[in-house]
């Protein structure tokens, strides 16, 4: 698929066909996940692979409880609307993928010889970096599941069931998770999406030449 084809068709799916995902299409997700840029070449990712019903389900036990309320929202949003819908639907993906980050890799890399930092302050990074990274490598999976003929969508675990799913996975301390990134083949229906009630903005209204002109 041509590569200008593979963003326009790029969105968020949030219910999948019964069909599984061939064990290669994942594995070239994970490959062109750690191809994304990463500061320092820290490499602070790690990613965990849900593709057997049990995991997928002690998954979902934990950063979902029953009710729905208050389980995990679309791309980390907190929300007070029922989520019943949107869950119903993503339980449905035959395959999740934790994409985890290491703050520490990122302090211990910056202060090695070649970077010239002496300390591991995390106050001189302008922006946490190692979740911008992390973020990065989830978009290459969801372009390379596009690239393959599947849909995925990336959402976050709420802070409070964060516990929860660290417990139930074992993730280490050292990691935090970014986010989490449901893949399948598409199926019609489901929650729908920010896009089905908001209109994308016009590029001249967010794109700036020269300096930030108020409009």
């Amino acid at each position: 698929m041509e590569f200008q084809e593979v963003v326009r068709r790029r969105r968020m799916h949030r219910r999948f066909t019964a069909e599984p995902v061939a064990a290669e299409a994942v594995d070239r997700m994970l490959h062109n996940a750690v191809r994304a840029p990463s500061a320092g070449f820290s490499q602070g990712w790690a990613f965990v692979v849900l593709d057997e019903e049990e995991d997928r389900d002690r998954f979902w036990s934990a950063a979902a409880p029953s009710g729905g309320g208050a389980g995990a929202g679309g791309t980390g949003e907190r929300s007070a609307r029922d989520m019943s819908s949107w869950l119903a639907g993503m339980r449905t993906a035959p395959v999740v993928v934790l994409v985890l980050t290491s703050k520490a890799a990122y302090l211990e890399r910056y202060a090695e010889r070649d970077k010239g930092w002496t300390d591991l302050d995390e106050s001189r990074w302008p922006v946490p970096y190692w979740h911008v990274d992390a973020g990065m490598a989830s978009l290459l999976i969801l372009q390379t599941a596009v690239d393959e003929g599947l849909g995925a969508c990336f959402f976050g675990v709420p802070p409070d069931r964060v516990p929860a799913v660290r417990g139930e996975l074992t993730v280490p301390e050292e990691f935090e998770i970014t986010g989490v990134v449901a893949v399948g083949h598409p199926m019609s229906g489901g929650a729908a999406g920010s896009p089905s009630r908001r209109a994308r903005k016009p590029l001249d209204q967010v794109v700036h030449r020269g300096r930030f002109t108020r409009r």
